[in-house]
Protein backbone atom coordinates (compact mmCIF):
# COMPACT_ATOMS: atom_id res chain seq x y z
CA UNK A 1 0.00 0.00 0.00
CA UNK A 2 1.44 3.38 -1.01
CA UNK A 3 0.27 6.92 -1.69
CA UNK A 4 0.48 6.06 -5.38
CA UNK A 5 -2.38 3.59 -4.97
CA UNK A 6 -4.69 6.49 -4.09
CA UNK A 7 -3.52 8.44 -7.14
CA UNK A 8 -4.00 5.48 -9.47
CA UNK A 9 -7.54 4.97 -8.17
CA UNK A 10 -8.30 8.73 -8.27
CA UNK A 11 -9.21 8.72 -4.57
CA UNK A 12 -7.77 11.70 -2.64
CA UNK A 13 -6.71 10.50 0.85
CA UNK A 14 -7.84 12.74 3.74
CA UNK A 15 -5.09 13.99 6.05
CA UNK A 16 -6.13 11.61 8.82
CA UNK A 17 -5.76 8.65 6.46
CA UNK A 18 -2.38 9.84 5.17
CA UNK A 19 -1.12 9.67 8.76
CA UNK A 20 -2.52 6.19 9.39
CA UNK A 21 -0.87 2.78 9.02
CA UNK A 22 -0.89 0.93 5.69
CA UNK A 23 -3.65 -1.48 6.76
CA UNK A 24 -6.01 1.39 7.59
CA UNK A 25 -5.13 3.15 4.32
CA UNK A 26 -5.90 -0.02 2.34
CA UNK A 27 -9.23 -0.48 4.14
CA UNK A 28 -10.19 3.14 3.52
CA UNK A 29 -9.29 2.94 -0.17
CA UNK A 30 -11.17 -0.33 -0.70
CA UNK A 31 -14.26 0.99 1.07
CA UNK A 32 -14.28 4.22 -0.92
CA UNK A 33 -13.88 2.34 -4.20
CA UNK A 34 -16.92 0.24 -3.27
CA UNK A 35 -18.84 3.40 -2.39
CA UNK A 36 -17.92 5.08 -5.68
CA UNK A 37 -19.05 2.02 -7.64
CA UNK A 38 -22.32 1.84 -5.67
CA UNK A 39 -23.09 5.52 -6.32
CA UNK A 40 -22.27 5.08 -10.00
CA UNK A 41 -24.65 2.14 -10.28
CA UNK A 42 -27.45 3.86 -8.36
CA UNK A 43 -27.38 7.37 -9.81
CA UNK A 44 -24.47 7.57 -12.27
CA UNK A 45 -22.68 9.72 -9.68
CA UNK A 46 -18.90 9.89 -9.77
CA UNK A 47 -17.91 10.93 -6.28
CA UNK A 48 -16.16 9.68 -3.16
CA UNK A 49 -17.77 10.21 0.27
CA UNK A 50 -15.58 12.41 2.46
CA UNK A 51 -15.01 11.78 6.18
CA UNK A 52 -17.20 13.93 8.41
CA UNK A 53 -16.20 15.45 11.75
CA UNK A 54 -17.91 12.46 13.41
CA UNK A 55 -15.77 10.16 11.20
CA UNK A 56 -18.85 8.92 9.32
CA UNK A 57 -18.98 9.03 5.50
CA UNK A 58 -20.52 12.21 4.05
CA UNK A 59 -22.97 11.13 1.34
CA UNK A 60 -24.72 13.30 -1.26
CA UNK A 61 -27.77 14.97 0.29
CA UNK A 62 -30.34 12.67 -1.30
CA UNK A 63 -28.42 9.47 -0.53
CA UNK A 64 -28.28 7.10 2.44
CA UNK A 65 -25.34 4.76 2.58
CA UNK A 66 -22.91 2.66 4.55
CA UNK A 67 -19.35 1.39 4.09
CA UNK A 68 -17.71 -1.57 5.81
CA UNK A 69 -14.46 -3.51 5.64
CA UNK A 70 -12.90 -6.47 7.44
CA UNK A 71 -9.87 -8.73 6.92
CA UNK A 72 -9.28 -8.11 3.24
CA UNK A 73 -12.89 -7.49 2.22
CA UNK A 74 -14.87 -4.28 1.72
CA UNK A 75 -18.44 -3.43 0.77
CA UNK A 76 -20.78 -0.45 0.41
CA UNK A 77 -24.51 0.01 0.07
CA UNK A 78 -26.42 3.11 -1.05
CA UNK A 79 -30.03 4.05 -1.62
CA UNK A 80 -32.22 7.08 -2.16
CA UNK A 81 -33.37 8.77 1.05
CA UNK A 82 -36.84 8.93 -0.45
CA UNK A 83 -36.86 5.14 -0.03
CA UNK A 84 -34.36 4.48 2.77
CA UNK A 85 -33.93 6.87 5.68
CA UNK A 86 -30.99 4.93 7.03
CA UNK A 87 -28.73 2.12 5.85
CA UNK A 88 -26.22 0.36 8.06
CA UNK A 89 -23.97 -2.50 6.99
CA UNK A 90 -21.18 -4.24 8.88
CA UNK A 91 -18.76 -7.00 7.93
CA UNK A 92 -16.98 -9.06 10.58
CA UNK A 93 -14.65 -12.05 10.66
CA UNK A 94 -16.31 -14.81 12.67
CA UNK A 95 -14.95 -15.05 16.20
CA UNK A 96 -13.66 -18.28 17.65
CA UNK A 97 -15.75 -19.79 20.44
CA UNK A 98 -13.10 -18.93 23.03
CA UNK A 99 -12.77 -15.29 21.94
CA UNK A 100 -16.54 -14.92 21.66
CA UNK A 101 -17.01 -16.11 25.22
CA UNK A 102 -14.32 -13.70 26.46
CA UNK A 103 -15.94 -10.74 24.68
CA UNK A 104 -19.56 -11.64 25.38
CA UNK A 105 -19.75 -9.57 28.57
CA UNK A 106 -18.67 -6.43 26.68
CA UNK A 107 -21.07 -6.88 23.76
CA UNK A 108 -24.16 -8.62 25.13
CA UNK A 109 -26.69 -7.29 27.63
CA UNK A 110 -27.67 -9.33 30.68
CA UNK A 111 -30.73 -10.69 28.87
CA UNK A 112 -28.66 -11.53 25.79
CA UNK A 113 -26.17 -13.39 27.99
CA UNK A 114 -29.01 -15.43 29.44
CA UNK A 115 -30.22 -16.32 25.96
CA UNK A 116 -26.69 -17.28 24.95
CA UNK A 117 -26.40 -19.60 27.95
CA UNK A 118 -29.42 -21.52 26.68
CA UNK A 119 -27.75 -22.21 23.31
CA UNK A 120 -25.38 -25.05 22.46
CA UNK A 121 -21.77 -23.91 22.93
CA UNK A 122 -21.01 -24.35 19.22
CA UNK A 123 -23.45 -21.48 18.47
CA UNK A 124 -21.81 -18.99 20.86
CA UNK A 125 -19.29 -17.71 18.31
CA UNK A 126 -21.97 -17.02 15.73
CA UNK A 127 -24.24 -15.35 18.28
CA UNK A 128 -21.59 -12.99 19.65
CA UNK A 129 -20.27 -12.11 16.18
CA UNK A 130 -23.81 -11.52 14.93
CA UNK A 131 -24.76 -9.41 17.95
CA UNK A 132 -21.64 -7.25 17.58
CA UNK A 133 -22.15 -6.83 13.85
CA UNK A 134 -25.86 -6.10 13.82
CA UNK A 135 -25.48 -3.52 16.61
CA UNK A 136 -22.79 -1.83 14.52
CA UNK A 137 -25.18 -1.85 11.55
CA UNK A 138 -27.95 -0.45 13.75
CA UNK A 139 -25.71 2.42 14.83
CA UNK A 140 -24.70 3.20 11.25
CA UNK A 141 -28.35 3.22 10.14
CA UNK A 142 -29.71 5.30 13.03
CA UNK A 143 -26.92 7.78 13.75
CA UNK A 144 -27.57 9.93 10.64
CA UNK A 145 -31.22 10.12 11.73
CA UNK A 146 -30.90 10.78 15.48
CA UNK A 147 -27.43 12.42 15.52
CA UNK A 148 -26.80 10.80 18.89
CA UNK A 149 -24.22 8.20 19.80
CA UNK A 150 -25.24 4.98 21.51
CA UNK A 151 -23.44 1.81 22.46
CA UNK A 152 -23.76 -1.97 22.73
CA UNK A 153 -25.77 -1.80 25.96
CA UNK A 154 -28.38 0.46 24.34
CA UNK A 155 -29.84 -2.22 22.06
CA UNK A 156 -30.48 -5.95 22.25
CA UNK A 157 -30.99 -8.82 19.85
CA UNK A 158 -34.34 -10.39 20.70
CA UNK A 159 -34.19 -13.27 18.25
CA UNK A 160 -32.46 -14.46 15.10
CA UNK A 161 -32.97 -17.26 12.65
CA UNK A 162 -30.80 -19.46 10.46
CA UNK A 163 -32.62 -17.86 7.51
CA UNK A 164 -30.75 -14.61 8.24
CA UNK A 165 -33.41 -12.57 10.02
CA UNK A 166 -32.71 -10.60 13.21
CA UNK A 167 -35.06 -8.69 15.51
CA UNK A 168 -33.62 -5.88 17.64
CA UNK A 169 -34.96 -3.59 20.34
CA UNK A 170 -33.70 -0.22 21.55
CA UNK A 171 -32.97 0.04 25.27
CA UNK A 172 -32.61 3.82 25.38
CA UNK A 173 -34.37 6.96 24.10
CA UNK A 174 -32.58 8.44 21.10
CA UNK A 175 -35.28 10.85 19.88
CA UNK A 176 -39.03 11.42 20.04
CA UNK A 177 -39.43 8.76 17.36
CA UNK A 178 -36.71 6.32 18.39
CA UNK A 179 -37.51 5.46 21.99
CA UNK A 180 -36.78 2.66 24.44
CA UNK A 181 -38.70 -0.43 23.31
CA UNK A 182 -38.73 0.42 19.60
CA UNK A 183 -38.13 -2.73 17.55
CA UNK A 184 -36.36 -3.07 14.22
CA UNK A 185 -35.44 -5.86 11.87
CA UNK A 186 -32.07 -6.70 10.40
CA UNK A 187 -30.58 -9.26 8.09
CA UNK A 188 -27.36 -11.23 8.03
CA UNK A 189 -25.51 -13.78 5.94
CA UNK A 190 -22.46 -15.93 6.66
CA UNK A 191 -20.06 -16.73 3.83
CA UNK A 192 -16.96 -18.67 4.74
CA UNK A 193 -15.44 -16.97 7.77
CA UNK A 194 -17.24 -13.64 7.21
CA UNK A 195 -20.55 -12.40 8.59
CA UNK A 196 -22.30 -9.49 6.86
CA UNK A 197 -25.21 -7.73 8.56
CA UNK A 198 -27.62 -5.06 7.35
CA UNK A 199 -30.15 -2.77 8.99
CA UNK A 200 -32.28 -0.83 6.49
CA UNK A 201 -34.76 1.77 7.74
CA UNK A 202 -37.52 2.42 5.24
CA UNK A 203 -38.81 5.91 4.53
CA UNK A 204 -42.36 4.56 4.46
Amino acid sequence: MSHGDFQRCDVPPPASIQRSVAKRQAEFLAGRLCAREALQRLDHLHCIPAIGEDRAPVWPGHISGSITHSTGHAAAIVGHKAQWRGLGMDLEHLLTVERAERLAGEILTADELQRMAALPREQHALLVTLTFSVKESLFKALYPIVHKRFYFEHAEVLEWSAAGKVRLRLLTDLSQEWKHGKELEGQFVVQGEQLLSLVAISAW
